[in-house]
């Protein structure tokens, strides 16, 4: 069978897109129109419900009183709503249908039925024992069976088409004309089942419709090369811009989160294998302020994060397959930025129209950032250190500004999105310094990052940023154990100003939950004890380790084992010491406890090791300043606790 024309395919795909959108378009402007007469339906529907049951329970309370009885008013029976005349079995779950009665009732003019509390007569009558539950059995027969129907047609389709391919029955051209048109039936065929209520299974039609036209686009040009992959390319996009439409007609964010899934999919179906940078990320900007524009029309929060996905599975793909030193960094650098604003555009909009930041704004933006970092770091690292460098001052100025920008006008409003960018700028800040270092400036960000957030999350009274912190500070502890940098000068390397670094940012965290103890509950107290022990275990190997290298150089290996593990033993006695008395200035059970178990720590050292090896010299003076210590400390606590039992 001779191929079909390039530019006849093409055109006949584009005639049966445009064909569908007319309408489509159409049939959801007549949709939202029927939705809206059904809900004032509805709304007067309730009023009147409402009145009668007040009238209902002022009679009973004047006949409770002997009073003369009095006339009800006759009242027509509202006719049932087109929801509740369906059978029980197609409509929708219960959570998604208005309720037909109010939760308290109420009485023309404001007034309240005396003697009648809110309270009772808002309280639901209570199920039998035992009773099924209507909205389980909604969910499984409205969405779960709904689900495995449309996987049981695809599949029954596939098979007969594959059945019919094998046979060959129908030519590739009339395969790739098959698919298609049953995909573009299924789209008005869902818009008319939207019009009569059925909207979760509508939307169900509407994907499987989606999935159709896509699949059968690609095989055209992919598979049987039917057509260009450029006109594959441009019919998939007119597919996406018609489901598009269709969501925002039917204000249905789940054909909007398909529609952008599909769009984010369309340049794999078309793809030439080949590098091409530009118009991929070319076109995923113009997807993503698309998606971006319609979230905040139609404030659906679920389309940034699926599109911050799908960019970085692309942007990391690019990078591994194709990025090269060679290549030109600059226009790399440019797309990464970009991106990089197209994602805070929406939660920066939000702060900026007054709008709370919801948890998956701020997740968006934090998983930006770290995303932004790690393209800078990748991208300019070990060969571009000072314009790294250069961006990173220019973030930390940016992020300053916008936080100034989003201050609250009032002052007792909440201000989450100007402390999270003040604290992603101390951050940027903060990173300057190792960069130019030449550290472990990953492990310094995840720390840095951390602190920021459980300051912000107390300051904000938001358990999720004090979570998140909290998760950073324990990668960058993990990291920083089994990363270690190397050694150098007494206190005056790169390894030690790591430690240092990540306990000042664990003492940060400390210092913002000190004044906030009436907001933290047993789990977290438990992580904050955590971080506590953390600083006093990583301030003790920094000083072990630098104590160990400084004793080890200038003498024979005999000596400098022999004076290493004396330094040891002083060293833990002596810190040990210190957190007793602190511990005990600052009444902190925690403290004295980590000084006593360092003790028992110490104690072992020196009778199980600094008694079997250490020569007689070593060994006298271990055990003399571990002695004169453990008598001087047992003195202290006898000595505090008679002045406790001191009336």
């Amino acid at each position: 069978m001779p191929p079909v024309p390039t530019h006849m395919v093409f055109l006949i795909v584009v005639a049966v897109v445009a064909l569908l959108a007319g309408p489509v378009l159409a049939l959801a402007a007549l949709a939202s129109v029927r939705r809206l007469e059904n809900q004032l339906a509805v709304s007067q529907i309730r009023e009147l419900t409402s009145r009668v049951y007040a009238l209902e329970l002022l009679a009973r309370q004047l006949e409770s009183r002997n009073l003369p009885p009095v006339e009800k008013p006759a009242v027509a029976a509202a006719p049932p709503s087109p929801v509740e005349s369906r059978p029980a079995s197609d409509r929708e779950p219960p959570s998604l249908q208005p309720q037909s009665v109010p939760a308290v009732p109420a009485i023309s003019g404001g007034g309240r039925i005396p003697g009648v509390s809110a309270r009772e007569a808002a309280e639901p009558q209570p199920k039998p024992h035992g009773e099924w539950s209507p909205e389980l059995e909604s969910v499984i027969g409205g969405r779960w069976l709904n689900r495995i129907g449309i996987v049981a047609l695809l599949v029954a389709v596939s098979y007969f088409l594959k059945l019919a391919f094998d046979n060959n029955w129908i030519g590739p051209a009339g395969r790739v004309a098959t698919g298609i048109v049953l995909g573009a039936l299924m789209l008005p065929w869902s818009q008319w089942l939207a019009g009569r209520g059925y909207s979760y299974f509508s939307d169900g039609i509407a994907a499987l419709g989606q999935s159709t036209l896509f699949l059968s686009v690609w095989a055209g040009c992919q598979y049987y090369l039917l057509y260009s992959r450029a006109a594959g390319f441009a019919a998939l996009i007119s597919i996406t811009v018609v489901m598009a439409a269709l969501a925002i007609g039917r204000n249905s964010e789940r054909i909007a989160v398909m529609s952008l899934l599909g769009g984010l999919l369309a340049p794999i179906l078309a793809s030439s294998g080949q590098d091409q940078q530009v118009a991929l990320f070319a076109y995923l900007l113009l997807l993503g302020a698309g998606a971006l524009v319609i979230a905040a029309k139609m404030e659906w929060s679920s389309l940034v994060p699926v599109f911050f996905v799908g960019t970085q599975c692309y942007f990391w793909a690019w990078y591994n397959q194709f990025f090269h030193r060679t290549s030109p960094v600059e226009r790399t650098l440019v797309f990464a930025s970009l991106f990089f604003l197209l994602y805070l555009c929406g939660p920066v909009g939000k702060a900026v129209r007054g709008a709370a930041l919801r948890e998956v704004d701020i997740l968006v933006v934090v998983m930006s950032e770290f995303a932004y970092c790690g393209a800078l770091f990748v991208l300019l690292w070990p060969d571009g250190k000072w314009p790294l460098t250069s961006l990173l001052v220019l973030l930390a100025a940016a992020h300053a500004a916008a936080a100034r920008l989003l201050r609250s006008p009032k002052p007792a409003a909440p201000a989450v999105a100007e402390r999270l960018f003040a604290g992603l700028a101390l951050t940027y800040l903060t990173l300057v310094i190792p960069v130019r270092f030449e550290g472990q400036w990953v492990t310094f960000g995840f720390a840095a990052e951390g602190a920021v957030l459980v300051w912000t999350g107390f300051r904000a009274v938001s358990h999720f940023l004090r979570q998140a912190g909290y998760f950073l500070l324990a990668i960058a502890a993990l990291r920083l154990l089994f990363e270690t940098p190397s050694g150098g000068a007494l206190l005056f390397n790169p390894r030690f100003a790591a430690y240092a670094v990540v306990i000042a940012c664990f003492g940060v965290a400390l210092g913002a939950a000190r004044g906030q103890r009436t907001n933290i509950a047993g789990q977290e107290r438990a992580e904050i004890g955590l971080f506590a022990v953390a600083i006093n275990v990583y301030a003790l190997i920094a000083l072990s380790a630098e104590l160990w290298d400084y004793f080890g150089k200038t003498r024979t290996a005999v000596d400098a084992t022999l004076a290493r593990h004396l330094a040891l033993s002083i060293l833990w006695t002596v810190y040990a010491t210190a957190l007793i008395v602190f511990g005990v200035q600052r009444k902190s059970a925690l403290m004295r406890w980590q000084g006593l178990a360092l003790f028992g720590l110490v104690a072992g050292k020196v009778f199980l090791y600094d008694l079997s090896f250490l020569e007689r010299a070593y060994r006298v003076l271990s055990f003399l300043v571990l002695g004169a210590i453990l008598l001087a400390v047992s003195f202290f606590y006898q000595r505090r606790l008679e002045r406790e039992r001191t009336p």
